[in-house]
């Protein structure tokens, strides 16, 4: 597996749909940043019983709304793969609805973990592209995500360090442009640099780890449809 050629794919793909993405990344991002920022307007305001409540549901639905929003982009670079995109975002979120219920079970087992570990991220890395492109079973999907990282764990696991890293310098980076936001009242400012941060970075992240699928299941000589042909630009 070759890091520098999943990173090269991922910006080019990032940048050819730059708006298709960044707009699906916002669906989500606008209905989960608008609880965060509810959470913490509750909490500055002192009210701390709803601050809680509002806290609770934020957490809940994170866990949600981050997968739906993975399984989406997992479908939207399946879509991308080929130089089109020809698929609507209502119909990408639309197919990854019926495995929403694994993933959410998926998320809350592994919060439950507390801190799961890196080697278990590392190879648990796939379980959504798996869930969604193979149509595989909550259970099997970490059977299977293990199997697919086999063999390559250093290079994901540096693949995963490379795109938190990223992620964390992106997220700086928006925030210092951002900051002419803070003019406005609290609660605004909060929700709408919290989803526009989140819907310009989570595409990356995304993009690397649905790439690297397609790029372990080529080498293990899966069928024709799993391999990454070249992007056509």
């Amino acid at each position: 597996m070759s890091v520098e050629h999943i990173l090269r794919q991922t910006w080019e793909l990032y940048t050819k749909f730059f708006l298709r993405f960044v707009l699906i990344a916002a669906v989500v991002f606008s209905v989960l940043e608008l609880f965060s920022a509810l959470s913490a307007s509750s909490a500055h305001s002192g009210r701390w019983a709803a601050a809680a409540l509002w806290g609770i549901a934020t957490f809940l639905l994170w866990i949600v709304g981050t997968f739906w929003l993975q399984g989406a982009l997992v479908e939207a670079v399946q879509d991308a793969r080929d130089g089109l995109a020809d698929v609507s975002i209502e119909e990408l979120f639309a197919r990854v609805a019926a495995g929403l219920a694994a993933t959410i079970g998926i998320a809350v087992g592994m919060a439950l973990l507390v801190v799961p570990g890196l080697v278990l991220l590392t190879r648990w890395v796939l379980i959504v592209p798996v869930i969604v492109l193979e149509k595989k079973p909550a259970g099997e999907a970490f059977n299977r995500s293990w199997e697919l990282v086999k063999g390559s764990s250093w290079p994901v696991f540096g693949l995963i360090f490379l795109t938190m890293v990223a992620l964390a310098v992106g997220s700086s980076l928006v925030s210092v442009l951002l900051f002419p936001l803070s003019a406005l009242p609290r609660f605004l400012a909060s929700w709408l640099v919290g989803t526009i941060t989140g819907s310009l970075l989570a595409p990356l992240v995304a993009l690397s780890w649905t790439l690297t699928y397609f790029e372990l299941a080529r080498e293990q000589v899966r069928p024709s449809s799993t391999m990454m042909p070249p992007i056509q630009v």
